[in-house]
């Protein structure tokens, strides 16, 4: 599980750092219908070495605060470092 502030409209894709407790993603997407969550998940996908089937937005749908549950992922981005406090488990 992550747990992720994401912030729509931003000119690339890209984990900046915390924000509070939450990794901050930026995305390039819109925020409306839907977008910057397709935007989130397409990439995060690329970064974790899984398919878009393995992404799922659990929690935060229409909200920037989210809790996004990673399906077996083969690689960790190289930002890893900053996860430490964003990572959850699935209990």
């Amino acid at each position: 599980m992550l747990h992720c502030h994401l912030q729509p409209g931003a000119s690339n894709d890209e984990i900046t750092g915390i924000h509070g407790e939450r990794l901050k993603i930026r995305v390039s997407a819109a925020p409306t219908g839907g977008k910057a969550n397709d935007q989130l998940i397409r990439f995060l996908s690329r970064e974790f070495g899984v398919g878009k089937a393995s992404v799922q937005i659990q929690r935060g749908l229409t909200g920037r605060q989210k809790t996004v549950a990673i399906v077996a992922p083969r690689k960790l981005p190289p930002t890893a470092e900053l996860f430490k406090g964003s990572l959850g488990s699935c209990d």
